[in-house]
């Protein structure tokens, strides 16, 4: 059972099927048929299943899964190891990030380590927090970037940023810049989260919700939005309150588009974690890169943030009342 058969199983598993992976791996339908089919003549039993016209795992297929990514990605480890030897100054470094943080901050990180590091080839991914996670943890991406550690053992989590979150309104709402005693004084308020799709929350999501439940408030009417700019922009247009960090919303704090609403009893933070694979390797620029990013965000400057504004399609809004 070789690196190469377990990486066309994964391949098939994630494109759907035969058709699709031999594409994706640049070779004819045939030869994955045939490489699969030798994976299960060796392991003994199917790891495939044809149900309704469409290829599904079979349960000892789905149990292969997670030994099969994480011998691939030892096998990737293992060459980029020994490439290291001969160009220690060079090579890919894959990044993946949640949508949120891929801010001005990132954007600056990533300037200044092409400009020292121009014969790296750095590339970015965007992704929720627990995809982060899996595109590491499938050896897709080097470093990650997420909110909060993740609790599998198998991902090393180091805490890079601890920062406050706060009440944001519209500059003219009539609570802008000032203080009130508790939270439950904005019951009565829209707010704005993200969506609470499944395996997609992330903070600023959970947070409103947690809050006013540990305050036993039961009806809060909130406006489920999937983009950090969207509700920004909705922010301004007075449309809701939203809980979000500083560095979300710098320009618009400076500007004096957003204002914020000092709560006495708000205690919420979210914290930003650097992930990497639990012993797998790094790069000589991979570590680079992590002493970038570790040394940007130890700084913790959010006014050196330069957001800046982008014209976006248009998002689903949904406005509801969510029971808690």
């Amino acid at each position: 059972m070789d690196s190469d058969a377990l990486n066309t199983f994964l391949v098939v598993h994630r494109r759907g099927g035969i058709s699709n992976a031999a594409k994706a791996l640049h070779r004819s339908q045939p030869a994955i048929s045939r490489r699969i089919a030798l994976l299960e003549q060796e392991l003994g039993v199917p790891l495939f299943e044809r149900i309704a016209g469409r290829t599904r795992l079979s349960d000892a297929g789905r149990v292969l899964i997670p030994y099969a990514e994480r011998a691939v990605a030892a096998a990737q480890d293992a060459e980029q190891a020994i490439r290291a030897l001969t160009k220690q100054n060079s090579g890919p470094v894959s990044l993946a990030v949640t949508g949120t943080l891929a801010d001005g901050r990132l954007s600056g990180i990533m300037k200044r380590f092409a400009a020292d590091n121009p014969a790296v080839a750095l590339a970015l991914r965007t992704a929720t927090s627990a995809e982060v996670s899996d595109l590491i943890r499938r050896g897709e991406a080097t470093i990650g970037l997420r909110y909060n550690a993740d609790r599998a053992g198998d991902l090393a989590c180091e805490l890079v940023l601890s920062e406050a979150l706060q009440v944001v309104c519209a500059s003219d709402h009539p609570l802008a810049g000032t203080r009130v005693k508790r939270l439950a004084e904005l019951r009565s308020e829209r707010w704005i989260a993200f969506p609470e799709t499944r395996g997609r929350r992330e903070v600023a999501a959970a947070h409103v919700f947690a809050l006013f439940l540990t305050q036993g408030l039961g009806d809060v009417e909130w406006t489920a939005v999937d983009s950090l700019t969207a509700q920004k922009r909705l922010v301004e247009a007075g449309f809701g309150l939203a809980l979000l960090a500083q560095s979300h919303v710098a320009e618009e704090l400076r500007t004096g588009t957003i204002s914020t609403i000092t709560v006495g009893d708000l205690a919420a933070d979210q914290r930003i974690v650097l992930v990497t694979r639990r012993g797998g390797f790094l790069s000589a620029a991979a570590q680079r890169l992590l002493e970038t990013i570790r040394r940007d965000y130890a700084a913790g400057d959010v006014s050196n943030i330069r957001g800046r504004r982008k014209k976006s399609p248009a998002r689903k809004v949904v406005a509801r009342r969510r029971r808690i």
